[in-house]
Formats: structure tokens, sequence, C-alpha cells
């Protein structure tokens, strides 16, 4: 989910505080004892219901056919008393095995749990999270908050360029999922500070359960659970930490100077007198999930960095290594895949002045510069020569070009079936997932080229019958912005404009910020607004004071509708306080049991009343008492419409 909304989301239900507590407390190595306490809180249930109701998995079935449309019918008080009970007798149901292709041919397992096993994983998930945070390592990126795959390759891409480690080792883990060791995992959880012994006996449950028709599994975490890319990150934290110690984090201290016996304040001066003063190897670690790159200076201590690591996986982490995939490349030779880009080092030539006299009173301004002019070179006789520098050139892998065609193919052939605006939709929404994913490689252009030609045909042959000519008039408001640089043949179905597939440029990759985090105020303060259009007593008071008797779907629906309206009544725009307002249905719940988001709306009191009332001088009061216009009334008239009232 993306991280702006869960933001959004601790506010609804005021665990903001809690979170940013429990991180705290792990960055000064606190012990936390009583964990499932915590977890097993009205507001932490509630959070974590809507965290995970909105995913696309939510409408999943797990082994006993349940889904989220199953549980949102649920009062408050049956979801949170179902959750608590789990937490004090937890035995995890059978996990439902499915495969998913890869697109290599081979097949993934999935294992995917009960809903009601993971609503209970979210809640374990919403109080680790902030406690694990404070132990990860800066450099990986995979299944964490605010960091993304943009990320990796901005790092990895950093240090080829300009530190100029230029020797990558690559190490691939054999089915690292299916391989964790639970035991390790439950002792690195130990070292951590998570000591509620009953909360490690519920996660060791977790990691057993049945897979159904396999049976029990001795080892790994199940794919497709909600907790399992957290306990990977776990898992693997200790690899990255002692890489970075080798080298990044190791502690140097000043030798001399007024900072003399203290940690270096920048780390260019820590690695400069690491360097000179030491024999460490110069060693990086990037990791996004399973996916690492180790980068080293040389090829020597690449060779002791591959041995180092691999024995460090077996022996320490009781991980197998594929020794096939396993490999050490110098990137100013081969190539390196890393998240669906290949990477590799070229020289990338400059003109440079060489300074070879030094006149009195004539200096050449910049010996690098790339223009000098011609009096200078006369008079200092310096001559021209090219200097060479190495810097990463990235495209697609060939696996990610030829993934690409054929989900671009699968969808024209859908428009061919079915050629309506839904089907144009969901083939622009492939061309934007490829461009914008994509382009952090410095050659997606020649790369979309690649891919649009070899998609060209198919789209002439299946789809010249069933388009028209378009102009940039019939483009939508994000197309007009995204390809507003690019004339190309617009062509459209049933007046949506099929996206052009070549039509993007390379954006340089960004650094993930040093001082972000979800998890500190400082962190927090550029990305997240905080709800100042809604008094937070008002907002607690809205969450905490829920009805009962109304569904968690309802209920949890209520508080972001009145969030959308700045807390003020639709039809009066009146601001609204603790009490004095109601939450109507604009479809009544009699006719359709509808609790959804787009059927509920906030009223002042007498508006909500007035969508039912009969009595034409009670009618009048309230119509005077708000001096409703003619607009408003003809809102209030669209509502009794779906009461079966007439217009007043």
């Amino acid at each position: 989910m993306d991280s702006k909304k869960k933001l959004r989301h601790n506010e609804y239900y005021g665990v903001q505080k809690l979170f940013d507590n429990l991180y705290s407390q792990s960055q000064e190595g606190e012990i936390f004892n009583k964990l499932t306490k915590l977890m097993e809180t009205e507001e932490n249930i509630r959070l974590a219901f809507r965290n995970i109701k909105k995913n696309t998995g939510s409408k999943t079935k797990g082994t006993d056919g349940l889904t989220i449309g199953d549980i949102d019918k649920l009062t408050i008080e049956e979801v949170v008393m179902k959750i608590r009970k789990m937490f004090q007798h937890y035995t995890p149901q059978p996990v439902r095995r499915k495969m998913i292709p890869k697109p290599n041919g081979k097949e993934r397992p999935l294992g995917i749990p009960t809903m009601w096993d993971r609503l209970f994983q979210q809640c374990i998930l919403q109080i680790l999270e902030p406690i694990c945070e404070a132990k990860f390592y800066p450099h990986s990126y995979g299944f964490r908050p605010n960091r993304s795959t943009k990320h990796a390759i901005a790092r990895v891409t950093q240090l080829v360029n300009i530190v100029g480690t230029y020797h990558c080792v690559d190490i691939d883990i054999k089915s690292f999922f299916d391989n964790v060791n639970h035991g390790k995992l439950l002792k690195q959880m130990w070292s951590m500070g998570i000591r509620d012994k009953k909360l490690l006996s519920i996660i060791s449950a977790m990691l057993k359960a049945e897979i159904a028709g396999e049976g029990k599994s001795a080892k790994g975490t199940p794919q497709g659970g909600i907790l399992s890319p957290l306990l990977s990150n776990i898992v693997l934290n200790e690899l990255d930490w002692w890489v970075g110690s080798q080298w990044e984090t190791f502690p140097a201290l000043c030798t001399k100077g007024v900072n003399k016996g203290k940690p270096y304040s920048q780390n260019d001066k820590k690695y400069r007198a690491l360097r000179n003063n030491s024999k460490l190897k110069e060693i990086f670690i990037v990791r996004y999930a399973d996916d690492f790159k180790i980068l080293c200076k040389t090829a020597t201590q690449a060779k002791s960095v591959q041995i180092a690591v691999k024995d460090f996986l077996v022996n320490r982490l009781k991980l197998e290594c594929s020794e096939d995939k396993s490999k050490i490349i110098n990137l100013k030779k081969r190539s390196s895949e890393f998240l669906g880009i290949k990477l590799r080092v070229f020289r990338k030539t400059r003109r440079v002045v060489e300074k070879k006299a030094k006149i009195k009173n004539m200096t050449v301004r910049n010996p690098k510069r790339i223009k000098t002019t011609r009096r200078e070179r006369k008079i200092t006789g310096c001559s021209k020569e090219y200097n060479q520098k190495w810097v990463v050139t990235s495209v697609m892998t060939n696996k990610a070009k030829a993934n690409a065609i054929v989900k671009i193919k699968k969808a024209i052939k859908e428009i061919q079936k079915k050629p309506d605006r839904q089907t144009v939709s969901n083939y622009n929404s492939i061309i934007y997932g490829v461009q914008n994913y994509y382009n952090m490689a410095t050659n997606i252009t020649i790369n979309l080229q690649e891919i649009d030609f070899l998609c060209r045909q198919t789209l002439n042959n299946r789809l010249s019958s069933r388009w028209a000519s378009a102009n940039k008039s019939d483009l939508d408001k994000y197309q007009a912005e995204r390809y507003k640089d690019y004339n190309w043949s617009m062509k459209a179905i049933k007046n949506k404009v099929l996206a052009p597939i070549y039509a993007q440029k390379h954006v340089s990759p960004m650094n993930l910020g040093k001082d972000v985090c979800d998890f500190t105020v400082e962190g927090r303060k550029n990305r997240h607004k905080q709800l100042v259009k809604v008094d937070p007593k008002v907002l607690y008071y809205v969450m905490s004071r829920y009805i009962p008797e109304r569904s968690i779907e309802y209920n949890d629906n209520r508080i972001s509708k009145f969030i959308s309206q700045n807390g003020k009544c639709a039809i009066t725009k009146i601001e609204l306080g603790k009490y004095g307002w109601e939450c109507h249905h604009i479809v009544p719940y009699r006719k359709t049991a509808d609790d959804s988001y787009q059927n509920l709306m906030i009223l002042v009191d007498d508006i909500h009343k007035l969508v039912r009332l009969k009595d034409s001088a009670k009618i009048k009061q309230v119509i005077k008492k708000y001096s409703l216009n003619r607009e408003q009334i003809e809102k209030i008239n669209f509502l009794r419409e779906f009461e079966d009232m007439p217009s007043i």
C-alpha cells in the first residue's frame, strides 16, 4: 500500500504516536515483552481492517472460502472479539497453494492464508514494523515504507559512477522464501529486542501452518502471507550489517586535529582515512528483498568477498546458494542484471586541455575544461587531448522486454475482442506501467522503440479496422500532460486515444533522502501534511464513538467520508463538531444493504431529517433556518427520490 495512505490511516485511528514511540524505543535498544497487548487493541484491529480491505488480495479466497466481503458485514465488536480470541489461542488455518506463472515459463508457489489469518497477520505487522525499521540497514530497499526499486538502482549507479566500484558480486540464494530457517529467524527477532514469548510462539505456529494438500513445512515463509516480506527482511538484515561492517559502517575515529578521537563527520573523510591507514576491502551492499549486489573496487576484493558471503549465507543464515547463477562481473566488460535493469559501464569521452607550460600572468582557468580559446592554446603551448570517464549505462533486460511485449500484445487482443473504452484503458495502463518503471534505464527510449517495432504489426493487423484518427483535443488530461512534447499519429477507439509505446525519456532515479521516515515527525514533514482541516479531538471522537450495531465497513467508511468532506455538511457546508450530524445512506440501507464509501454522505441533523420529512411547515422551517438556495434544495430532492419522497 502507498506509504502516504498508511500515514493517513494511522491518523484516522490515532495510533501514529504509538508507532513513533515504538520506533524511538527500538532505536535506543529497548526490549519489548508485551507486544501482543498492543496488537489486540481495538484501534490496531480496526486499522488492520482499514489497511487490507482495499488490497486486491483481500478479494482472494483462502481455504475457508471467505473474502473481505464476508468480514466487513460484521460489527466492530464481532471482529475485535474474533481477533482477540486468536491472540489467546492461535492455530493457523491451512494455507491455499496457488502456482503463479513466471516469465521464464516456470511457476512460483504462492501461499494464500485465510482472510482471518491475513487480518490477524496485519495486526502483528503494524506493531512490528516500526520496531524493525529502526534496526534495518539503510541500503535495503525491498518491502519497506518509502523505498522502491528506483532507490536501489540510484544507489548502485552512485556507487559505480562516483566511488568507482566496477566489480560486482552476484550471489543467488536458492529458493529463499522456501528455505528460511525458522529457528534462526526467531533468534534474530529475539536479538532485535522482540522478546514477547507469546508473540514468538504465534509466529512460529504461523510459519509451520499446513499447506493444503501438501502438509506442514519445517522451513520457509509462505509467499503471499502479510508478514512474509517483513520476516524475510529480518533474516537478511544480518547479512546487510555484516557486509556493511567490513567498510561502510566500520567505526573509524579521527587521529589528529580538533576532532581527534571522535568519529568522522563525513563519510568521504572516513573512507580516505581507511584507504590510507588500513587494508580493509572497500565494499558496499545494495539489497532489494532477496536480490542483492555487492560492489567492490578490484577483482581480488570481489573474489574474497564472494567466498566470505557464500560462507556467511550457508553457515550463519542456513541458506543455500545457486552456484550456476553466482558470479563476479567486471562492469567494464560485461553487464549485470538487477531488478529488470541491465547495468554496464562505458567510457564517456570529453575533450580536455593538457597544460604544458606556465606563462607569467597567463594560466588556464580549468585544466579539465572542455573548451579552450585559440589564444590560450597558443600562449601556453597546450594541446587538445581526450579524457575518459567510466559511467553507468543501463537498459531493460531481455526478459523485461519480452515480458512487456507479451503483456502489450495480450492487451491488444483484448481490445480486438471487445473494442471499448475499458479495454483501451487497460492497454494504456500497461504502457504507462512499463514507461514509469523502466524510465530509470538510461537507454529507455531505444528499448521502447524496439518494443514498439515488435508490437506494431500486431497493433495494425488487429486494430486498424477498429480505430479512427485522433488529435490532441481527444487526449485526456493525463495523456495531454504526459505526452505534450511528442507528436505522433494518434489513433482512438471509442474516443479513447491509444498511448504511444516509445514516448518516454530517461528520468534519473534519485537516492532516498536520509531523513525520510514514517515514524518520526521530521521524517514525515516533507511528505505528509496532517489533517489540519479537521480538529484532531473531533476526529478522535468520531473514531471512538462508533455505531456498535452497524458493520465495521460502515464505521470505517464513516470516518473516511467525514474527513473527505473536511468535517463539514455535504449540503450546507457548515463545520461540524462532535455532535449534531449523521452519516446518511444515499440509497437507503434497507434497499441494498450498501455500506460502501460511495453510498455515504455526512449531513447536519436537520438536513438528514429533511430528506425524509413530510410536514410542509417543518420543511419550510428548515429551509429558512439554513437559508438553503435552489442548488442545495435540488441536492436534497435528489436524496428524497431514493426515499420515495416528493420534491420540496
